[in-house]
């Protein structure tokens, strides 16, 4: 007998345990709520989320989800992203191609399609999706922009040109493809036209084009434009995206507040969280079973590697909960090392206590692999932690972390406070809106667990 009201308490319960990230307690909550509810949709959904979350197979959850929501967007692609965890990419190209055909306006099912299709091997025809929408609807700007997106982030800049190009000829120069043009301009390295393309759009308040500015001043060797338009961006919501460039654009001013910005010495940690090495071989063997990606996702940093998806950290084998523990712990020991609070300093000035880790996952590089430079914007404290590593990477400072250096594609000749090696064991704790990347290896396996946390409040 269905008792939705006594469903909806369970449903309460699960979100406060969730919410404290206990998320086995969480999955008992909502378990139970499905039993007293097995005709809800939302509770169906909810069930098979929180088993895809733990690591259990949850595709056979998501389709009951499906056949009680089959409305909800949502539910058909974490469908799909079940699907290809469980080891079945083929199956949920099939999920989304049935929605699309539907819907091809569907962007985020339109973007999950490319990054399984290329995580998969299809680093060739990943974006064909797209390709076959803009023909159904080739006045949807939406779809030639995530399109453009798609190439643009491979660094194809002449595929990248023609989408935006043939996009015009169906809907004219509007001002989202004159800002991608922009982007693309600033990017591919012709400033002349980058500059006279962002001088036509002075005046047009956009978070996209704000970073471009940025970035196309710092390129052009203007530090002090970087940091005029940096400086106000750091009172809104892009503030964990543009600290980074302000720290950029201060150390090339020879300004004394990059120093109180990212610590002199520079703002990190290194711990070792006691794992022996039988506890490391068992870590790493887990950790080896999570990467089932033929290729890095397009959006990322890695190169030369795979990234897992899902929160790793999060999930229910005991081994990595186990890790969880010791890593917290160890972020722990780092937060209480930490210079006294500063309340106007982004990093410094928050709470440091009751911390929720905001997403985990592990990487694995091979020879020639490396993380490009980069940072966590949604992050307080960022934390790598070394599984295993190669017996001989290559000249020092292979398969090193390195703090501090801006990307390589500003073409700035700042080197980084810091450059630290690997050690199996032991994990590094820095700021997460610290530019941070690493050296590429030559040969062997670099395996880590990397994750973020966040105070729960403020």
């Amino acid at each position: 007998m269905s008792d939705p009201v006594e469903a909806e308490v369970w449903r309460e319960r699960a979100r406060g345990l969730r919410a404290v990230q206990d998320m086995a307690g969480a999955d008992r909550a909502i378990a139970e709520a499905a039993r007293l509810a097995p005709g809800d949709p939302l509770t169906a959904f909810l069930r098979a989320q929180s088993a895809y979350e733990l690591g259990h197979p949850a595709a056979a959850l998501f389709a009951k989800a499906v056949q009680l929501w089959p409305e909800n967007p949502d539910v058909l692609r974490n469908h799909a992203l079940a699907l290809a965890s469980e080891g079945d990419p083929v199956s949920a190209e099939q999920v989304l191609l049935k929605a699309l055909a539907a819907r091809p306006d569907w962007l985020e099912g339109q973007r999950v399609l490319a990054s399984l299709r290329y995580s998969h091997g299809d680093a060739d025809t990943y974006d064909k999706g797209l390709a076959d929408a803009v023909k159904a609807m080739p006045r949807h700007q939406g779809l030639w922009l995530g399109w453009f997106t798609l190439r643009a982030q491979q660094r194809d800049w002449r595929a990248a040109g023609r989408i935006l190009d043939e996009a015009a000829a169906h809907m004219g120069e509007t001002r989202a493809i004159a800002s991608a043009r922009a982007f693309l301009a600033s990017e591919s390295g012709d400033l002349a036209e980058a500059r006279t393309r962002l001088a036509a759009l002075a005046g047009v308040e956009d978070e996209f084009l704000e970073l471009c500015r940025i970035r196309t001043a710092l390129r052009g060797g203007d530090a002090a434009a970087a940091r005029d338009l940096a400086l106000p961006l750091t009172r809104t919501r892009l503030a964990g995206q543009v600290w980074p460039y302000l720290s950029t654009a201060w150390r090339l001013l020879g300004d004394p507040r990059a120093a109180w910005l990212d610590g002199d010495p520079v703002l990190h940690g290194v711990v070792d969280v006691g794992f022996s090495p039988a506890e490391l071989a068992e870590l790493a063997a887990l950790l080896r079973r999570l990467h089932t990606a033929a290729l890095p996702y397009a959006e990322q940093s890695v190169r030369g590697g795979t990234q897992t998806d899902r929160s790793i950290l999060l999930r229910e084998e005991p081994l990595l909960a186990e890790a969880r523990l010791r890593l917290m712990e160890g972020v722990r020991s780092v937060i209480a090392s930490l210079p006294p609070l500063d309340p106007a300093h982004p990093v410094l000035g928050r709470p440091r206590h009751d911390l929720r880790i905001s997403g985990s996952w592990s990487v694995r590089l091979g020879a020639g692999g490396f993380n490009v430079t980069h940072s966590h914007p949604v992050g307080w404290l960022s934390a790598t932690f070394y599984a295993a590593l190669p017996d001989d990477p290559g000249p020092a400072p292979a398969g090193a972390l390195h703090l501090g250096a801006p990307p390589a594609e500003l073409g700035l000749d700042l080197a980084p406070y810091a450059v630290i090696p690997p050690r199996a064991g032991h994990m590094v704790v820095f700021p997460s809106i610290l530019w941070h990347g690493t050296v590429p290896i030559a040969a062997g396996e670099r395996l880590n667990i990397a994750f973020d946390v966040v105070p729960a409040a403020g």
